[in-house]
């Protein structure tokens, strides 16, 4: 068939070709068409092209009969194969040397090719889905047109490399194609090779072979559309992706010349592209459309191969032929105008006939006789029918190809519910069989059947009712998986028996027969190609005028069923077949209509259809009639008003004032969520962020090419005083420094962002925050931009820029993605963590309001809630009847598209209802009630306000050359009815800048108080109160922000039939509102509809739990609803009443209560709040106007009574009637809110409705928006889920389904939730830039450093991020301070004035003679024994009130003062700090491995203990020069200390340890900068059971680990192990070294214990004038630990000291306390020991507290001396974590929840009192600092009586003084001979105490004694031993002891009486 016509001339005439050539070319962007006389001369070759669309692949044997090539069906010749050689491979895909020559196998690999050869692809008929590499001479193959090949064949085996095959039949057998038919090169060599961008070989354009095999060769017109790779020098461009649709591609292959080869023969051909529409009511997702062959991979099925039966070609590694499809049932669509690429590949097909890109269709499998489609079907049907290819095969069409579309879309659909999900295996579901073809197609008629009128058929919902159908028949344990509801359609009724195909026919025909014709059945006998010209026939006959869907069965192939589903319906075939057109295309075609003047009929029609004549002559007439004076319908509805006047007399609106700038809760908490989860990365172990290492904060903007929106950014950037709180720039900020911070992703974007990249890199130690906002715009992949980089450079600019390697690598940038819509952001491929998330938080959560706010967001739930309230009208409403003249005219004009028939109607509407309103009252029947109502609302509200405020309508038209055109006839109309002055209208584009005229930017001056001359309006926000309509173009808004005045939402004309989730959300976030929350506060459950935008789902992280079922709640009353109390103007009520009344009767609305002038106070409260710097401002500048105009006091009608409810007063939508004044108190709770200056009229006076200005309302109700009729059903109806159908779209163009098989997105679910569902369920296309991120081969795939924040649309994200950039400055500068003790010195007036003082004030060491001379001062300076008890040495004279109270236990932490410090370069750091310089010193270098280390064990004889003691060292390797092993790796032997003689000023010759618990984190352990990069070593002294955390934050510090026996042990074991280890391991160097001729005395003997909390030290500066006089002056300086402790150790005769400290640091130090160089008194924090002096002086090891105190009273009463360096200072850190704070002294009892106090610490003998959790000595000690006045009552504020304590001091409360005396020979003591002491405290005391040293002491009558033992039998010795009884009265009862059990050893006290 066809095929006669080979080689014969066309005849048709020139001017034809000529004029399809110019229609192509104007269709086209970038291509160049055929030359017109190769078109004459070669029209054989394109008839035969044109049949080539139809060739199959899933029967490729088909294609390989025709041996003569002329006829299809003529049998094949039979071929005898011959046999192979011995012992050679036979096996497909090998050649027989056993060499892999499948693509799949070797693209990857190298492969030498021979000058003068190709790489091309062989078919096997063996292996369909696989290509075979050969190497063939080119000389031998075709050109570009078919012509010029040599005959015969020269190839080599790119497997085994053997060369010269000069015959094709024997090539063929070496690579075992085993073929049934002669071999033929034309027939097997199929493809070209090339290797794509990352080199590897993928499948390249098909060889044009000319003759016979007209199938599989190339149609030399559509080279441009369907090759990927078009000729050398080509003019046409690439397409998008080796392995995707071309984004500009046609979605489908123009029929007309239908494709060659088989469909999976085309890589260029995009498979599909927009998604198919939506239905209303039951019309969920978006249709899916069948993958072709670029990202396909094939699966078995029923039916044999899938029609693009090649592997995949980049990208897929590991792909075989068995594998699950990766892009089941997606849509394989282009990214269209959101990346503004599709335009460079639209194909040319300049045939006579073809319109444009409508008529394109799929390449499709065929077979059998073609199908001749009849010339006049469009003229007849007046709509092309969609034929949807259902099972099996499916003829050739040919004939009038443009009128017909056909789609895979079904096929792919069946196919898909052939396969079972994942999600089901774990249910044995791979066992199951698939639902059969039979039950399938009866399902799909089931569905059809049930379809309204209106609706339009979704693939969506046949994959889910297969889904239920499969898991009903096959998997009842699934239904816990996934519930599903009933459904409308019978749900799989056929399951239950098994449907043959035989029965099939008359079982179809059956459920068709109910439904009024609207589904035809047609049962073929033979094959589809009879029911298709039958189906044809009927059309043609005008008998299908009531059917909109035919279903064509052919049953009876082999027990196997062919069908085919057409729909001819008018209505649904219009929209199906332009939802294939991607959004570039549509914008062509409308453009090719426009321009072509293919629209000029519908003016024609327009004009006929006024009565009066055409509208142009009735505007004419009218401006001639009215030239020079306003129109009289004007003056005369324009209300008369009495205004305010200003001072200068001019008139003031009082609705409308300018209010201070603020952050509002809600966008401070996410700010506070933003910088937490950059904490979380901070904090991680990855180390992926230092914030420690950053001092200031830069940022970056990007925003999509919108030059508004730019405008809006940079104000919002200028006016926030972020750049302030940066330190980027200095006061005051210009507009043009905040330019620098906002980016412009257009052309010259990429200078930029390489200067910030630089700026980057020089500036290390600043964070750069690179934010993204608008973030789903322009996700295309850079390597299309490689394809495109000529034809448009802005394509994948995101990708290229915010995706480079520099920023993925520098350790310095964290990008923030922001966006309403997140879902393309969340893929299985994505590079965000699910972690790093952010999302909005919701209002509130069970009835508690979490961010009290004054002002309320309105969004897509809310808007959907207002239409199920049945109180007032909707918010969104669908105007019919504007619908149905679209649809008829539809019918009238089926070859234009339906953007321009509903744009050109709705203009239409508009012209006629200016016209109405203007006085022309006969054109109120040329256009509808909505358009009236917004025209008559328009003209009327600049009347209602003295200053002439009006609102805005937002007229959305996406498609540019259409806008433009609306722009014009507008403006024209207002023109010719003298309203220029009365409303603006204004042209918005994406790429342009605001437009507006001299007046009515006079007007906004005047209002905005704008002084300068130069002023524009550069942001919609700024058009605030300008009445106007705004005509917003471009095919995605880009984030622009709306006024507050913005009134009414016109999205008619949004293109409906391409929509996903985005794209539509996108629309509706348009109208996004904030309204004043005027609620009163009593009102029960607040505004559950509020909770979050709706299609947001809205949560965040801490609200998940509360199970958030906010967003599009169906049926959710409205009646406690919230502050949105939905206001309806007049007109609203009914639409007949609007439209009799007159032009401004609309407008006059009632529903603002204006309130009475006795309003409470809480009136400013409610009105608007201060708006952030964000996109919700709908304000210009700072200016928002919330107040009500003057007006009577009125009341709604609605109100039952005087009284109005509180509900029913404020839901303000309908018309009012004045009642008599109630009093104030009354009408205040019925009041809206909004202040009002008005005094309430008279009682029993009606007065006529107050005008109100537009700007009073706006604050208090949303816009109304009008939608198209299909997304309004799409939106109000719901699917299973209880969501919208709207939500369960496919999320994104960009994106696909991975799976039909997947459940719907819950009702429940939160933000979060959402995410993790389409990060499961979702996958980005080969042009999306997320779409190579797995195949990095990492598993971990997410970039460390990536946050994505998501919130509704205009919530206010642009403020919360701008606010998260100050807080997290704010707190990178806290990071650089640090809160450190600032406490004076206590009790330092009660220091003895003594004769010796050191007065050699300039010594920088202390002098030995004159220091031993000094007294020691018992007193505690140190402030944080501000609670302990006070140390009397002789006869102080303290009066009682010179000591404070105690401080409850928990007060401590928090009563101590600190200061900030910034830290310097010399502080020590805990384990968040990671500068460069430290890294080796930490062990985390990135070059080294983590530090190894060692365990040794280190053992010595202790006599306190009375036992050999084990510590355990951990040394890492690198520290083991510290210490002397046996031999290396052996034992350990001693540490090594350095000789008094040595100098070194690169050493610390003082080992430090520090005792640290609880403190891993927070520690001080750094001391690399402290220590000015000077060698030392440092040891932790850790517990047993802490060792393994601290090892790990700290893997290159030395631990010292505490035997276990002291794991509950305090500070006391600590010190006293170290003192012990040190002294023995002095001995032990003293011996090594004496061996080595060092005398004993030489070796060190200090170490220095220092606190873990030691943060910086401080040197004195004095200046003395000399060394008495009284002039002096000092300085405090930060210097490192080296420069301290190396002037320390230089101290001449050093050893004779045994403990040397320093001050603690105090803003407020004296100058006194550094007068004094060196002091003799207590030393705390950080000592320096000498461990040779101190050899008998012990640490108390039971200590919890107090011990320094303690141990420095027994070393000074050793005769040794104390020294504190006072022009040294040492500042704390203040640690909220560890240290003593981590002992807790819990009751023993488990569920014991009764808190314990300290009095309950001791306890009876052989009581049943509780026992405590705790050390004894910790009760012990505890309870005598809070109770010791129980046992010492005379001692209570009696400092001149101190209690007596022997050989230790304990700390008894601040309100008890005790005496130190040591019971040692030849101690010093305090003189006591003549003091009376009211107490005596015997703690633990030792053979030294006897009773003869007792009797020297004097005690008070009445005294008391306290004795402390380890037991009661110790207790009686002591006793009997000291001869207590003697001077002391016991009694049996005065016994106790610590709150232990006895297994917790308690401690045992006795208390006695003097005598």
């Amino acid at each position: 068939m066809g095929n006669s016509y080979a080689g014969q001339l066309k005849s048709t005439r020139f001017e034809e070709v000529l004029h399809n050539s110019i229609e192509a070319s104007l269709r086209s962007n970038t291509l160049v068409p055929r030359p017109i006389f190769s078109q004459l001369y070669l029209e054989a070759e394109q008839q035969l092209s044109s049949l080539e669309g139809g060739s199959r692949a899933d029967n490729e044997e088909e294609e390989e009969d025709g041996e003569g090539g002329l006829d299809p069906s003529s049998p094949p010749n039979a071929y005898q194969l011959p046999p192979p050689p011995e012992g050679c491979c036979t096996t497909d895909g090998f050649c027989q040397a056993g060499k892999d020559l499948r693509l799949v196998s070797i693209s990857n690999e190298p492969i030498e090719v021979p000058a003068g050869f190709l790489l091309v692809g062989a078919k096997s008929p063996s292996l369909p889905d696989h290509l075979l590499v050969c190497a063939v001479d080119k000389r031998f193959l075709p050109d570009d047109n078919g012509h010029n090949a040599l005959l015969g064949f020269s190839g080599n085996c790119v497997g085994c490399g053997k060369k010269g095959f000069c015959y094709f039949t024997e090539f063929s057998n070496h690579i075992n194609l085993k073929l049934t038919t002669q071999p033929k090169k034309q027939k097997h060599l199929k493809y070209y090779l090339v290797r794509n961008a990352q080199g590897a070989l993928t499948k390249g354009p098909l060889i044009c072979w000319k003759g016979s095999e007209f199938r599989s060769r190339q149609n030399s017109t559509n080279t441009c559309s369907s090759s990927l790779f078009p000729p050398l020098e080509s003019s046409g461009s690439l397409a998008a992706f080796p392995t995707e649709p071309a984004p500009g591609t046609n979605p489908s292959v123009p029929v007309g010349a239908q494709q060659a080869g088989p469909a999976s023969d085309h890589p260029s051909v995009t498979t599909a592209t927009g998604p198919a529409v939506f239905n209303g009511k039951d019309s969920p997702k978006h249709p899916q459309l069948v993958k072709n062959s670029l990202c396909a991979v094939p699966r078995p099925t029923a039916l044999g191969l899938l029609p693009n039966s090649g592997p995949p070609k980049k990208r897929h590694k590991g792909w075989s032929p068995e594998s699950k499809s990766t892009t089941d049932g997606s849509f394989i669509q282009a990214v269209g105008n959101r990346a503004k690429h599709e335009g460079a590949s639209m194909p040319c097909v300049p045939q006579a006939g073809l319109v444009g890109p409508a008529s394109v269709t799929f390449p499709v499998v065929a077979s059998g006789e073609p199908v001749s489609v009849p010339d006049n079907l469009l003229k007849i049907c007046k709509a092309k029918p969609v034929i949807f290819k259902g099972h099996g095969n499916f003829p050739y069409l040919c004939g009038n190809l443009n009128d017909v579309v056909v789609s895979p879309l079904l096929y792919t659909c069946y196919q898909n519910s052939q396969s079972l999900s994942r999600s089901y295996e774990q249910h044995g579901a791979s066992t199951m069989q698939p639902i059969s073809e039979e039950t399938q197609l009866l399902l799909t008629v089931y569905y059809l059947v049930q379809l309204a009128a209106d609706q339009v058929p979704l693939m969506e919902d046949l994959e889910q009712i297969f889904l239920r159908s499969w898991r009903e028949s096959h998997l009842t344990e699934i239904r816990q998986y996934q519930q599903a509801p009933p459904q409308p359609f019978p749900p799989a009724t056929s399951t239950a028996a098994p449907v043959t195909s035989a029965q099939l026919p008359w079982l179809a025909g059956l459920a068709a027969s109910s439904c009024n014709d609207s589904v035809h059945v047609i049962e073929c006998a033979y094959s589809l190609a009879e029911g298709l010209s039958e189906m044809f026939r009927l059309l043609i006959e005008g008998k299908l005028s009531k059917t909109n869907y035919v279903v064509i069965i052919c049953a009876c192939r082999n027990a196997a069923i062919d069908s085919c589903i057409a729909v001819t319906g008018k209505y649904q075939a219009r929209i199906l077949s332009e939802s294939l057109l991607s959004p570039a295309e549509y914008q062509r075609e409308v453009h090719y209509e426009l321009v072509t003047g293919k629209v000029d009929s519908l003016g024609a029609f327009f004009s006929s259809l006024c009565p009066e004549g055409d509208i142009d002559i009735l505007l004419d007439k009218f401006h001639q009639e009215n030239q020079g004076h306003v129109s009289s319908s004007f003056t005369a509805s324009s209300t008369k008003k009495t205004a305010v006047l200003d001072a200068s007399g001019v008139p003031v609106c009082t609705s409308y004032h300018q209010e201070p700038r603020g952050i509002r809760p809600f966008q401070l908490a996410v700010a506070q969520k933003l910088l937490s989860h950059v904490c979380s990365i901070a904090d991680s172990s990855t180390q992926n962020l230092d914030l420690g290492s950053f001092e200031k904060v830069d940022f970056l903007i990007c925003i999509p090419p919108s030059e508004v929106t730019y405008q809006q950014t940079v104000f919002h950037v200028w006016h926030s005083g972020v750049l302030l709180e940066l330190g980027l720039e200095k006061e005051p900020v210009t507009k043009q420094r905040a330019e620098q911070h906002v980016l412009k992703l257009d052309t010259e974007a990429q200078a930029r962002f390489k200067a910030f990249l630089q700026n980057s890199f020089q500036n290390p130690h600043t964070l750069f925050v690179l934010i993204h906002d608008h973030a789903h715009w322009d996700l295309v992949s850079s390597a299309v931009h490689n394809i495109y980089s000529q034809s448009d450079p802005s394509v994948g600019l995101v990708d290229r820029l915010l995706n480079c390697r520099e920023v993925k690598e520098a350790p310095n940038i964290v990008t923030l993605h922001v966006t309403s819509f997140p879902y393309a952001l969340q893929t299985q491929h994505t590079l965000i963590s699910p972690y790093n998330e952010i999302h909005w938080p919701i209002s509130y959560s069970n009835g508690v309001d979490l961010y009290h706010e004054s002002k309320k967001y309105f969004g897509l739930s809310e808007f959907i809630d207002s239409t199920l309230s049945g109180h007032s009208l909707p918010l969104l409403r669908y105007d019919s009847s504007f619908e149905a003249m679209v649809t008829a005219l539809g019918k009238r004009f089926p070859r234009l598209h339906s953007a321009v028939i509903r744009t050109f109607v709705l203009v239409q509407h508009y012209a006629a209802a200016m016209m109405a309103v203007s006085g022309l009252p006969q054109m109120k029947n040329h256009t509808s009630v909505e358009t009236l109502e917004i025209t008559q609302n328009l003209l009327n509200s600049p009347k209602q306000c003295p200053c002439g405020h009006g609102l805005m309508v937002l007229l959305r038209v996406p498609c540019s050359p259409l806008a433009a055109v609306a722009y014009e006839r507008l403006a024209h109309v207002r023109a010719r009815l003298a309203l220029e002055e009365h409303f603006e209208i204004i042209l918005g584009h994406p790429s342009s800048g605001i437009t507006v005229g001299k007046h009515f930017v006079k007007q906004l001056k005047m209002w905005q108080k704008i002084e300068d001359a130069e002023w524009r309006p550069q942001t919609y926000l700024e058009l605030e109160g300008l009445p106007c309509i705004l005509i917003f173009s471009g095919m995605d808004p880009h984030g622009e922000s709306l006024p507050r005045s913005l009134r009414y939402c016109d999205l008619r004309l949004i293109n409906s039939s391409c929509l996903v989730r985005t794209a539509l959300e996108q629309e509706l976030g348009l109208a996004a509102y904030f309204v004043s929350n005027d609620i009163p506060l009593e009102k029960g459950p607040k505004n559950e509809a509020l909770e979050s935008d709706g299609e947001k789902l809205s949560s965040t992280d801490e609200d998940e739990e509360a199970g958030t079922e906010g967003c599009f709640e169906a049926g959710s009353t409205s009646e406690q609803r919230g502050p949105v109390k939905r206001e309806r103007s007049h007109s609203h009520d009914s639409a007949s009443s609007s439209l009799s009344s007159k032009a401004s009767g609309s407008v006059l609305y009632g529903e603002s209560l204006a309130q009475p002038s006795g309003l409470p106070q809480g009136e400013f409260a409610r009105s608007s709040p201060p708006c952030g710097p964000a996109e919700e401002g709908r304000a210009p500048g700072e200016i928002q106007r919330l107040r009500v105009s003057q007006g009577p006091t009125v009341i709604s009608r609605h109100s039952p009574g005087l009284v109005p409810q509180p509900d029913s007063s404020l839901r303000t939508g309908r018309r009012s009637l004045q009642v008599p004044a109630a009093p104030s108190s009354q009408l205040s709770s019925s009041s809206s809110g909004s202040s009002s200056t008005c005094t309430v009229p008279t009682a029993n006076v009606l007065v006529l409705q107050a005008s109100q200005c537009s700007m009073a309302k706006a604050c208090r109700q949303p816009p109304i928006v009008f939608l198209p009729k299909l997304v309004y059903d799409m939106l109000l109806s719901t699917d299973s889920s209880g969501l919208p159908k709207s939500a369960s779209l496919l999320p994104s163009p960009s994106v696909m389904w991975t799976s039909s098989f997947r459940p719907l997105l819950s009702k429940m679910m939160t933000s979060t939730e959402q995410s993790l569902y389409y990060r499961q369920w979702t996958v980005p296309r080969p042009s999306h830039m997320d779409y190579g991120n797995r195949a990095e081969g990492r598993v971990d795939s997410f970039h460390p450093r990536r946050l994505l924040l998501s919130g509704p649309p205009q919530i206010g994200k642009t403020g919360a991020y701008l606010q998260f950039l100050s807080i997290l400055s704010r707190m990178l500068i806290r990071l650089t301070e640090v809160d450190v003790y600032d406490e004076e010195e206590i009790n330092t007036g009660l220091q003895e004035e003594s004769d010796w003082h050191y007065l050699q004030l300039t010594d920088p060491w202390p002098d030995l003679e004159l220091f031993q001379k000094m007294p020691f001062d018992y007193i505690i300076h140190d402030p944080k024994y501000e609670d302990a008890s006070m140390i009397c040495s002789h006869h102080q004279s303290i009066k009682s009130e010179d000591r404070g109270m105690s401080r409850k236990p928990e007060d401590l932490y928090v009563r101590r003062q600190t200061a900030r410090m910034r830290l310097s370069k010399y502080a020590a750091y805990n384990t968040y700090h990671h500068c460069e310089q430290c890294q080796q010193y930490m062990g985390f270098h990135p070059h080294y491995q983590l530090s190894e280390s060692t365990l040794h064990v280190f053992a010595f004889s202790c006599s306190m203990l009375g036992e050999e003691i084990q510590l355990h060292f951990i040394i890492p390797k690198s520290k083991e020069y510290h210490f002397v092993f046996s031999q290396p790796g052996g034992q350990l032997e001693s540490m090594r200390l350095p000789l008094v003689t040595d100098k070194s000023y690169e050493h610390i010759k003082s080992p430090t340890f520090t005792p640290t618990t609880g403190r891993h984190e927070h520690g001080l352990f750094n001391l690399y900068h402290a220590m000015d990069g000077a060698n030392h070593l440092h040891v932790l002294v850790v517990k047993e059971y802490e060792m393994a955390i601290y090892k790990k934050y700290w893997p290159n510090h030395i631990m010292l680990v505490l035997p276990s026996i002291f794991n509950s042990a305090g500070v006391g074991a600590a010190h006293f192990l170290i003192k012990e280890l040190c002294y023995h391991n002095l001995e032990l160097e003293r011996n090594r070294q004496e061996e080595l001729g060092v005398k004993p005395q030489d070796i060190w003997p200090f170490i220095v214990i220092s606190d873990d909390s030691c943060v910086m030290w401080n040197v004195a500066d004095v200046d003395c004038a000399g060394e008495r006089s009284r002039e002096f002056s000092w300085s405090e300086r930060n210097v490192s630990l080296k420069h301290i402790m190396q002037h320390i150790e230089a101290s001449p005769n050093i050893t004779h000291y045994a403990l040397i400290g320093m001050r603690k640091w105090a803003s407020k130090t004296r100058s006194r306390e550094v007068q004094e160089p060196f002091s003799r008194c207590h030393v705390h924090d950080f000592i320096i020991l000498n461990v040779d002096l101190t050899q008998n002086v012990q640490y108390n090891q039971n200590r919890f507290t107090c011990d320094d105190v303690d141990f420095n009273l027994r070393v000074h009463s050793a005769g040794l001396l104390l020294c504190r360096f006072n022009r040294f200072s040492v500042m704390k850190k203040q640690i909220a974590v560890g240290g003593h704070r981590s002992f807790h002294i819990t009751s023993k009892v488990a569920d014991s929840s009764v808190a314990i106090v300290p009095s309950q610490y001791i306890c009876a003998p052989d009581s049943k009192h509780t026992f405590l959790a705790a050390p004894a000595q910790l009760l012990l000690e505890k309870f005598l600092q809070y109770h010791s006045h129980r046992f010492f009552p005379l001692s209570l504020k009696n400092h001149s009586h101190p209690v007596l304590s022997v050989d230790c001091y304990l700390n008894l409360g601040p309100q008890i003084s005790v005496c130190y005396v040591s019971s040692r020979p030849h101690s010093l003591n305090v003189s006591c001979s003549d003091m009376m002491f009211s107490g005596l405290l015997l703690y633990l005391c030792d053979s030294f105490v006897g009773a003869s040293f007792l009797k020297k002491f004097h005690f008070l009558k009445g005294a008391t004694l306290c004795v402390i033992c380890q037991d009661r039998n110790s207790l009686r010795q002591t006793v009997v031993r000291l001869e207590l009884e003697e001077e002391w009265q016991f009694r049996l009862r005065d016994e106790f002891q610590t709150a232990n059990a006895k297994e917790d050893r308690p401690l045992f006290f006795l208390t006695a009486r003097h005598i």
